[in-house]
């Protein structure tokens, strides 16, 4: 059996964000997923074997294992692989390096949502935090919104710098506060379990985009910013697991009918005046994974042709 094996520089080489995006934007137009996680735990190691099937487009197998002793030796905490399989015959297509997929989908997930629902017109963004994905972050908007000024906030200073000397450009906001009220776009990653963005920093027509709060007991926005926008998400399914949405929809602070649109009803996920305040919460999932590899593997065909 023969299969193509992609890794990270391979990968970097033939891929840009708008067509990533765009092929998030493609893959949900199939119809919604079969997804199932399992996980496997080992003391504090974990398992985490995510697994997607979109008809159409085929199937990924997506293990990752988190292991939060390899800190200290200098190695990475989180590694894995994507398998692509064919959904003609179920046989392996590629095997795809795992850290080339989840930078892409996660941060192209983001801008897919700004693109469509931030103003178009947005002439500044504040990045929130500042570690690897909002690198990542500030490239991505960058390419959607290229005319637009850049600023990082972080809880500690350093790494606000060290990522802003890192990137051309690219600010250090020093107020929270009156950085999230001087951007059109705030876009948040961050492992904060208590709301940072509060609510009445916000002014009409911005977008906020919340990455980070991928757990139960996570949260990146208050209570007062969610009742004040119109709130979007990349998948019902997977925000409704996260602090973000569940926590406020358990103290009654969300309906059940708070969440607009997702991307399966992306003719619904648009601004409705240039005035309102947008919210997009980034859940990620396989699915997601899924559509990345396929665009990767693409991509990459593509460009041995």
């Amino acid at each position: 059996m023969s299969f193509d094996v992609i890794g990270f520089a391979d990968g970097e080489a033939v891929l840009d964000w708008l067509s990533v995006a765009r092929a998030i934007e493609a893959g949900h137009r199939l119809g919604r997923p079969r997804i199932e996680d399992v996980i496997l735990r080992r003391g504090p190691d974990t398992l985490l074997n995510r697994t997607a099937w979109i008809d159409g487009l085929g199937l990924a197998v997506k293990p990752a294992t988190v292991f939060p002793g390899n800190a200290a030796q200098g190695k990475p905490t989180i590694n894995g692989v994507v398998n692509l399989l064919s959904d003609e015959d179920g046989t392996l297509e590629a095997v795809i390096d795992f850290h080339l997929v989840t930078k892409w989908k996660t941060a192209a997930d983001s801008l897919l949502g700004a693109l469509r629902l931030a103003r178009s017109d947005a002439g500044s963004i504040l990045i929130v935090g500042a570690g690897t994905v909002a690198g990542t972050l500030i490239d991505a908007y960058r390419a959607g919104f290229p005319e637009a000024r850049v600023a990082v906030w972080n809880r500690t200073p350093a790494g606000a710098e060290r990522l802003a000397a890192a990137r051309p450009g690219v600010t250090v906001a020093p107020d929270l506060a009156e950085a999230v009220r001087a951007a059109d776009i705030v876009t948040s990653a961050t492992m904060s379990t208590a709301p940072l963005i509060r609510g009445d920093w916000l002014r009409p027509g911005q977008h906020l985009d919340l990455i980070g709060a991928y757990r139960p007991d996570m949260r990146e926005a208050d209570d007062a910013a969610l009742r004040r926008a119109r709130i979007f998400c990349d998948s019902r399914k997977t925000v409704g697991e996260t602090g973000e949405i569940s926590l406020p929809t358990a103290a009654s602070v969300l309906g059940p009918e708070a969440i607009v649109a997702d991307f399966y009803e992306m003719d619904r996920m648009r601004r409705k005046a240039p005035d309102e305040i947008t919210l997009f919460k980034n859940g990620g999932g396989a699915h997601l994974d899924l559509m990345v590899s396929r665009h990767i593997l693409e991509a990459w065909r593509a460009a041995r042709a």
